[in-house]
């Protein structure tokens, strides 16, 4: 799993906003609540795109009710490090049915979409935050 230590390690601090893109969504993309742009980390592009084309393919897109955001400094809720949210490599959807350490509500074949396309899922941790999904590595 991706750390705030490798991330500093790698991209440097999240405050000079060093890898920082505006991701234009593209069209066929551009479902329920997904915006249209997306100000994350370039290399968050690909790996979310296979993400929401599978959620399509897969027919869990209508299990999709909010975006509910991606590039965000601040310290994880249980600690002092960074979240990955700092460097723009994670998102939360759905938020309102899966809170902070709440029994996630998210189907196993939603998660796979995205565990099955680079991601991890805060809803497998000792403390679930079933809403947050994070890249697994960055190259």
């Amino acid at each position: 799993m991706l750390t705030a230590k490798q991330c500093q390690a790698l991209l440097g601090d999240p405050i000079k906003e060093k890898d920082m893109v505006v991701f234009y969504v593209p069209e066929e993309l551009q479902i329920s609540c997904i915006p249209k742009r997306i100000y994350c980390n370039k290399r968050l592009r690909e790996p979310l795109s296979r993400a929401l084309a599978a959620l399509i393919m897969t027919g869990c897109i209508k299990e999709l009710k909010t975006w509910d955001g991606c590039f965000n400094i601040r310290t994880k809720r249980t600690g002092t490090t960074p979240s990955l949210h700092s460097w723009g490599l994670a998102i939360d959807v759905n938020a309102g049915w899966n809170r902070f350490g709440m029994p996630p509500n998210l189907s196993p074949r939603f998660v796979e979409c995205f565990t099955d396309n680079g991601f991890d899922w805060g809803g497998a941790w000792a403390k679930p935050d079933g809403m947050h999904f994070q890249l697994a590595n960055i190259n």
